[in-house]
C-alpha cells in the first residue's frame, strides 16, 4: 500500500525537489551578480525530471547511512541527486567576465518560485483526495 502511494505522490515530489535545488542555483546566480569572472549556472528542468523519474522507478540498493556519504554537489558540476549543472549562456558580455544577467535571472527565479507553489497545491490535491477515499471507505 505505501508503494502504490509513494508512486502516486512521486511525480510532484520529484518535481518540487528539483525546482528546490534549481531555485538555489538561480539565487546563487542573483548573489554573485557582482563578482568578476562568476559564470551563471541553472539546470535543463525537462532532461533532469525525465532522469529522475527513471531512476526513482527501481531501487538502485545503494543507500546513504550519513550525510557526508553522497557529496553529488561538491564537485559544483552536479546536483545532489546527480543532475548536471549547465552553465547559462552569454545574454550580454560583461567587462569583467561575469554572465549573470539579472532580467534573465529574476525572470527565471519567479516563474521557478510560481511552478514550485503550483508543485505544492498540487501535492496538497492529492492528499486531500487521498483523505477524501480514506474517510469515505472507497
Amino acid at each position: 500500500m505505501i508503494g502504490k502511494i509513494d508512486n502516486y505522490l512521486r511525480f510532484n515530489e520529484t518535481a518540487l525537489s528539483l525546482r528546490s535545488q534549481r531555485q538555489e542555483l538561480l539565487a546563487s546566480n542573483i548573489a554573485n551578480a557582482d563578482t568578476p569572472h562568476f559564470k551563471a549556472r541553472d539546470i535543463d528542468f525537462a532532461s533532469a525530471m525525465q532522469g529522475a523519474l527513471s531512476k526513482g522507478s527501481g531501487n538502485s540498493g545503494l543507500a546513504a547511512t550519513n550525510n557526508a556519504h553522497m557529496q553529488g554537489a561538491a564537485d559544483g558540476k552536479t546536483l545532489p541527486d546527480g543532475t548536471p549543472v549547465l552553465y547559462r549562456g552569454v545574454v550580454q558580455g560583461a567587462v569583467d567576465g561575469n554572465t549573470v544577467d539579472m532580467d534573465v535571472e529574476r525572470n527565471q527565479f519567479a516563474d521557478n518560485a510560481l511552478r514550485y507553489e503550483a508543485g505544492i497545491t498540487m501535492i496538497n490535491h492529492q492528499i486531500r483526495g487521498l483523505l477524501a477515499a480514506i474517510q469515505n471507505g472507497q
